[in-house]
């Protein structure tokens, strides 16, 4: 009786330390979503921005179009982690 006492207190201790990790591991992989949604959030604000300076002809000169273009691509860029400055 007691070795089965001590089998079941030490397969209870396993499956406490197995939920621990498995709600770790949720909530690692909770903060990564919020990060992925937050970088989606940016690179469809800058589809945004890129698609009303390329859709917007008459109000701004093809330079002042472009210049925005080139602005937005470089926000995009570093929001990925990517130096515009240095990338080849």
């Amino acid at each position: 009786m007691a070795n089965e006492t001590a089998t079941h207190d030490e397969r209870l201790r396993d499956l406490e330390a197995e939920a621990f990790r498995t709600g770790r591991t949720l909530a690692e992989h909770s903060e990564q979503l919020a990060t992925i949604r937050e970088q989606q959030r940016t690179a469809f604000g800058n589809i945004d921005s890129l698609a009303n300076a390329v859709g917007a002809p008459g109000d701004r000169s093809i330079t002042e179009r472009l210049d925005t273009i080139e602005r937005v691509l470089f926000a995009l860029a570093r929001a990925q982690g990517i130096d515009p400055d240095t990338a080849p």
